[in-house]
């Protein structure tokens, strides 16, 4: 077979990454080409009344202007021939169109305050339960469901006859090719689409005045969807790149890339500002166990994510914020991880997922209320609070495990990292420690392998999953964790269960 070059658009919540996957015969390999940081933008505004609210917005046209910054590298770095081109984004957010291509407004980025209490709203327009058994999916603030209902609430006057919905990775692949469909690992977590048929529920759509024609088409991941758009194409110096249908959601492509051995033994985490954790099942569980745990049926390649979507690195990330400011110059990672280590153990836990930690103004100040309001002393060292940070992390995964697996039935004897924070060794062995499991670290970067594997398969060149699995072993290394200090970790979790149930 001769080379194929595919092309991975990673977009993720606090920056962009532009892949290239190169396929021979039974050999793999990534390359990355290009990496921008971005992140949602506060804007302080008055509305009708005159009141100021605080709105926060993403700058798509920046992230589109690295996407065609990545293709111009691509043909320096390769040649005016690329074979495809996918694209996976986090799971919420999109924009409105008119009918003739103009934008309605800015992208709202999810952790904007406007959905704040819109989950009371949708729980009182429409049963839970039956939104539930329908979507399988948990209600979480920034779930589609909200942010188009607050649409059409709110925004009304702007939704024209024509105008249509574009997710988030759709909008990117419509500014390159015009294409209007998302494929259904995306869809499914919106708590709009039926999880069974894998279209958008009528039923749901009614309950909460949502135009069925303003929803885009929805397609299973690795279908073709056209073609890069040919003044664009003509302007980079490329050919006519197929568009295929990536998992979009970045956390259906991560999952797809872990190089699990027995899905019915495997806990998988996604590492990153976000933790995804769960397990790779046949089909959707709706039980009441099942939603009274607040798991959610996400769509995968061929298989469903039975998870847990909690808090991740976003808590340290929002602290190394707080600390550029006050000193004017950023933490390196490697200095945080240095402080981390050099900390006490057990002072203090937090539950990340406590909505004080969602998106507050100061995270210093959120964790050292909290710390106050449960009656834990509270941090007096920067390298205090990133250790409690880290152990209250593991020991939720714990606790998250603890829930998948008595609702499925299958108990986890491995643990994957996949993402980013797969390099972070200290909360592996965190997790590692508090789980008592082996944990398997990589691949890095599983979202832009899974990316690529979806687009080989779509196009042909990898025949199954467990084909592609193949390759990802063959092509990284996988680091093992081993569990330790059994006992001190068993004691911590019983304190960190005492204090954050």
């Amino acid at each position: 077979m001769a080379t194929k070059r595919l092309l991975a658009v990673d977009l993720g919540a606090s920056g962009g990454k532009c892949f290239v996957g190169e396929f021979e015969r039974d050999h793999f390999s990534l390359r990355e080409i290009h990496r921008f940081s971005h992140e949602g933008t506060s804007f302080y505004l008055p509305g009708r009344t005159g009141e100021l609210s605080e709105r926060m917005y993403w700058d798509d046209v920046f992230i589109y202007r690295n996407i065609v910054e990545g293709l111009r590298t691509y043909r320096r770095e390769f040649g005016s021939h690329l074979d495809s081109i996918g694209i996976d984004t986090w799971g919420a957010d999109g924009h409105f169109m008119t009918p003739d291509g103009e934008m309605l407004g800015k992208i709202h980025c999810y952790r904007d305050h406007r959905l704040d209490d819109m989950v009371r709203v949708i729980k009182e327009r429409i049963d839970p339960r039956l939104m539930y058994q329908i979507t399988g999916i948990h209600f979480q603030p920034f779930n589609m469901s909200n942010q188009l209902h607050w649409f059409v609430k709110n925004r009304a006057d702007l939704l024209r006859p024509g105008c249509f919905f574009l997710p988030v990775p759709t909008v990117f692949y419509f500014y390159l090719g015009g294409v209007k469909q998302v494929d259904s690992s995306w869809a499914s977590v919106t708590q709009l689409m039926d999880a069974r048929t894998k279209t958008w529920s009528t039923e749901i759509l009614k309950q909460l005045d949502i135009p069925p024609a303003i929803m885009p088409g929805i397609v299973e991941p690795g279908a073709v969807l056209g073609e890069l758009s040919k003044p664009l194409a003509e302007s980079i110096g490329i050919n006519r790149a197929v568009l295929v249908a990536a998992a979009a959601h970045d956390t259906a492509s991560a999952f797809a890339a872990a190089p699990v051995a027995d899905p019915d033994e495997a806990l998988i985490i996604s590492s990153g500002t976000w933790s995804l954790i769960g397990k790779l099942i046949p089909q959707a569980i709706t039980t009441e166990a099942a939603m009274a745990a607040g798991i959610s049926n996400e769509g995968g390649v061929g298989n469903v994510r039975f998870l847990k979507n909690c808090m991740g690195t976003w808590i340290v990330q929002e602290l190394r914020r707080v600390w550029r400011n006050a000193d004017g110059k950023e933490m390196k990672w490697s200095e945080a991880d240095e402080l981390t280590a050099s900390a006490p153990a057990f002072t203090a836990f937090i539950d990340p997922d406590d909505p004080g930690f969602y998106n507050p103004a100061n995270m210093e100040t959120a964790i050292a209320d909290y710390c106050r309001k449960t009656g834990q002393q509270v941090p007096s060292e920067r390298r205090i609070f990133l250790r409690l940070v880290y152990e209250s992390l593991a020991l939720k995964y714990r606790r998250v495990n603890e829930q998948i697996s008595a609702v499925c039935g299958k108990i986890t004897k491995v643990v994957h990292i996949v993402g980013g924070g797969s390099r972070n060794e200290m909360l592996n062995q965190f997790t590692a420690d508090a789980l008592g499991y082996p944990v398997l670290a990589g691949p890095e970067e599983a979202t832009a392998v899974g990316n690529l594997m979806v687009q080989a398969k779509g196009m042909g060149l990898v025949r199954s999953n467990d084909h592609a699995l193949a390759l990802i072993k063959k092509a990284f290394p996988i680091k093992e964790y081993r569990p330790s200090d059994r006992k001190l970790w068993d004691s911590a979790y019983k304190r960190f269960c005492d204090i954050t149930v």
